[in-house]
């Protein structure tokens, strides 16, 4: 088949400011992963940790208490520690670029709400995994993993309906025209009664984003304004027949099968390791014992670790998902000219490069690099063919048509 047969979008070089940026990105991730596993081991100067613990024991007298107070005095010293890096990638960086309209002092509040939350979850569900520690010190990792996993799809169950919210505004779509298109092209796609919102960012970002969240009755997808702003009507329901494939081929079940799997076994390389480092080196860190917790920094760090180490595996799945996201939007649109389009603005907007290297690609990629998407655009047009779709099943016959 020929591209000219689907589509011919010629994907553009990157400019020399989406090259200087991604090159930059690349130095800033690298430093970001070395402060992430650096900065843990901070503690364990002069065995900061343990004096802490100590402190903490004292002044707190009771366990729970005692945990909360260490807790605290760690997630405020480990936000300090992060803030000017954090600072300069979210909001020197953004703006330097013209990626990033926020004020400074919007970018302050949200980094404090951003540090509020965290240490509710860290206050609210910590102390369970070090209650664990204590009482089953051989079986810890097992029940962890199940707790982990609870946690993350409690998280994401509530993101869209408290957490989003309280950085950006969330309203149904402004255009009813364009509302009424897309529902009817999830009716097409068997998504009944599905909500898409309509978020304000043109207020703090120049960039174009559109993402499927939450599960059940708190599932929704969202669609930033400036998205809504420039891109065409077309390639628009492009972009939105994606986001229904995650919806509908279930990505979100997926990403969380693999989340429990990999759960389980970085806690289990998290149990070995930590103990073979405590008994290895038990003057280093100052404590006998895991459920001391004197002892989150090791683990922090070792979980920084195993994640960093899981990059490629978390990647290479959430590309193939991504994948075949495009194939699901180009079967239900079948405007594979829209759907090129839309990947060349994205390119162009979010100064993407569309060609990655090869290192970039195993690491920090979870998307498809947006030349292969766009090749893909190209080539992909099965039904010129009268062949079978392979998500046909989920498609609705057209009023006045026997098939999609």
């Amino acid at each position: 088949m020929l591209i000219a047969d689907c589509a011919h979008v010629v994907v553009p070089e990157a400019s020399a400011l989406a090259m200087q940026y991604y090159r930059s990105g690349n130095i800033l991730w690298t430093l970001g992963q070395c402060l992430a596993l650096g900065i843990p081991l901070l503690f364990f100067i002069q065995r900061f940790s343990a004096k802490l613990s100590a402190w903490c024991s004292h002044q707190g007298k009771k366990w729970f208490f005692a945990i909360s107070l260490y807790l605290t005095i760690f997630t405020c010293l480990y936000h300090l520690l992060m803030l000017p890096f954090d600072f300069y990638v979210e909001y020197i960086r953004q703006h330097a670029y013209q990626l990033s309209n926020q004020p400074l002092t919007q970018w302050f509040k949200d980094d404090v709400k951003s540090f509020f939350i965290t240490l509710v979850g860290v206050l609210a569900f910590a102390w369970i995994f070090y209650l664990f520690l204590k009482k089953s010190p051989k079986r810890w990792w097992i029940y962890g993993s199940l707790v982990n996993i609870a946690i993350t799809f409690f998280s994401l169950l509530i993101e869209p309906i408290w957490i989003d919210p309280l950085f950006n505004q969330f309203t149904p779509m402004q255009d009813k025209r364009l509302e009424k298109e897309i529902l009817q092209l999830a009716s097409r796609a068997g998504i009944e009664g599905g909500r898409v919102f309509e978020v304000n960012k043109s207020q703090e970002t120049n960039m174009l984003n559109a993402y499927v969240t939450g599960f059940g009755k708190t599932g929704r997808i969202v669609l930033w304004d400036t998205t809504i702003n420039r891109l065409s009507k077309e390639e628009l329901l492009f972009v939105m027949g994606h986001e229904m494939g995650h919806y509908v081929l279930h990505h979100l079940w997926w990403y969380m099968l693999y989340f429990s799997i990999s759960s389980f076994v970085i806690f289990y390389l998290l149990y070995l390791l930590s103990h073979f480092l405590l008994r290895r080196y038990p003057k280093f860190w100052g404590f006998k014992h895991l459920y001391n917790i004197a002892s989150l920094p090791l683990l922090i760090f070792l979980l920084s670790l195993l994640t960093l180490l899981s990059l490629p595996f978390f990647n290479l799945m959430s590309r193939h998902l991504e994948h075949e996201a495009d194939r699901f939007g180009l079967e239900l649109t079948r405007n594979n000219q829209a759907a090129g389009e839309a990947f060349i603005v994205l390119q162009e907007e979010n100064l993407a490069n569309p060609r990655p290297g090869p290192i970039y690609k195993i690491w920090r990629s979870s998307h498809p690099p947006l030349a292969e998407r766009v090749e893909f655009a190209n080539t992909y047009c099965p039904w010129k063919n009268h062949q079978e779709l392979r998500y046909q099943r989920y498609f609705l016959p057209t009023q006045g048509t026997s098939g999609p």
